[in-house]
């Protein structure tokens, strides 16, 4: 009985230490972040949905349009994959235009911390 009883706690400390317990790293709900591209400053909205980014959108900019559908098909993806910006390298080639972006995501989750 003891032997259960601590797989049990094992498990939950695990659970909890891994950020599976509590249903993610951010609170739920919108969040807007601005930072300074190549041209103009660029807003992001980010959604998170049960703790997790769901979406980043480009809402505001005066970027080349090519730049920002390459951060778009590129960099936003990884951020929403790695569920995070900080592991995320600018984009070659779009690279001031990246750097906004992600710095924009990064200001908006850090509203959206627990």
């Amino acid at each position: 009985m003891k032997r259960k009883a601590w797989i049990i706690l094992g498990i939950a400390a695990m659970l909890a230490l891994s950020g599976c317990g509590n249903g993610g790293l951010y609170k739920d709900g919108v969040y807007e972040g601005k930072s300074r591209g190549a041209t103009s400053d660029i807003v992001v909205a980010v959604t998170v949905k049960s703790g997790k980014i769901e979406s980043v959108e480009v809402k505001q900019h005066e970027e080349t349009a090519q730049m920002i559908q390459a951060v778009t098909d590129n960099t936003v993806p990884e951020i929403i994959e790695k569920q995070g910006a900080d592991e995320v390298e600018a984009l070659t080639g779009a690279t001031k235009s990246s750097e906004g972006v992600i710095a924009a995501v990064k200001q908006a989750l850090e509203q959206a911390k627990k």
